[in-house]
């Protein structure tokens, strides 16, 4: 690097790799081989030979800077085209929406923690970039059989989390617990999963034997929870991408039962487009076209109560008859 350069625009990036991020296609270097390990299992290969990628991913680990965890809580700024994310003193990342390149600049004790890439890192990439690609982040929990996908949608305190895993118990393989990326390209609508962590609430552990003699670990809202691995802490299978088939909406209720009543696409769309995020025009075009086609596929609402592992056998009931 050269003396003065204090943005690093000389720093080699030469660890170069195309992967698949919630559809799109990501041009990613790098001067460390950690950064890619983690982007390898955070998104997939890309499947053509020779696509122009949607977006470009620069980033540089100095070397020199060896900060170490816990890290403070990340921060976050957008101004019009620009977003900006800092995740500690020496590590922080740009955004240019309008030409779709990212920046950044790490330290190398960030640069080796893999699973904070995974978990914190990545999924706030592909929330900045997200929209400008032609991907949609939805506020929403996904399982699928068979590569068809089952969209569990709701506010916090809904029980996406939990009706996921129960779900994914009960034969579904397990994609996202709270966000959810989809995709709508030549002519196929497709949701996508991260390498996130499942969290759970506290009370999850009287539903879970996995979690029964277990403490939570982390705090969600203020409230003791559960983050545990998919595969590995809960021992669900895991699936990257599937094909929407049904969307669910949840209404909880404190008394058992189980209500599912059929939603208008209009009044699906209206309730999916509440929870995105406001961007430029032209992302928001891209990101009401996904939301159009989702709200075509069959949708209810679902007004529950009770054990989750009741309301995920019936539910799985309908969404097989479909």
């Amino acid at each position: 690097m050269s003396t003065g350069d204090f943005l690093c625009k000389d720093a080699a990036t030469q660890l170069c790799e195309n992967y698949t991020a919630a559809g799109a296609v990501c041009s990613f270097s790098t001067n460390c081989e950690a950064l890619l390990e983690a982007a390898r299992e955070s998104f997939l290969p890309v499947e053509a030979s020779q696509v122009s990628p949607d977006f470009s991913v620069r980033f540089w680990v100095d070397p020199a800077n060896s900060t170490q965890p816990p890290w403070p809580k990340p921060y976050v700024r957008g101004l019009n085209h620009l977003v900006f994310a800092g995740f500690d003193s020496g590590s922080s990342m740009l955004a240019d929406l309008r030409t779709r390149r990212v920046i950044g600049r790490f330290s190398s004790g960030m640069a080796a923690h893999l699973n904070y890439w995974k978990t914190v890192i990545f999924p706030i990439l592909l929330t900045i970039v997200g929209a400008s690609v032609g991907v949609a982040e939805l506020h929403c929990s996904c399982v699928a059989k068979k590569q068809n996908g089952l969209l569990l949608v709701g506010p916090g305190r809904s029980g996406k989390s939990t009706l996921a895993v129960a779900l994914a118990q009960a034969g579904f393989g397990f994609l996202a617990d709270d966000r959810t990326f989809c995709s709508w390209r030549r002519g196929k609508l497709l949701a996508w999963g991260l390498a996130t962590t499942a969290k759970l609430r506290g009370d999850a552990g009287s539903y879970f034997g996995v979690l029964q003699g277990r403490e939570p670990t982390d705090l969600q809202n203020g409230e003791p929870s559960f983050r545990l691995d998919p595969e590995f802490g809960l021992g669900l299978e895991r699936v990257r991408s599937c094909e929407p088939r049904m969307l669910v909406f949840l209404e909880r209720s404190e008394t058992p039962g189980f209500c599912l009543t059929p939603m208008s696409a209009e009044e699906a769309a209206t309730r999916l487009e509440e929870d995105l995020i406001a961007e430029m025009p032209d992302a928001t075009a891209r990101q009401t076209e996904v939301i159009e086609e989702l709200a075509k596929r069959p949708c209810y609402l679902l007004r529950y109560g009770g054990l989750p592992q009741n309301v995920a056998e019936e539910l799985a009931i309908h969404f097989e008859q479909l």
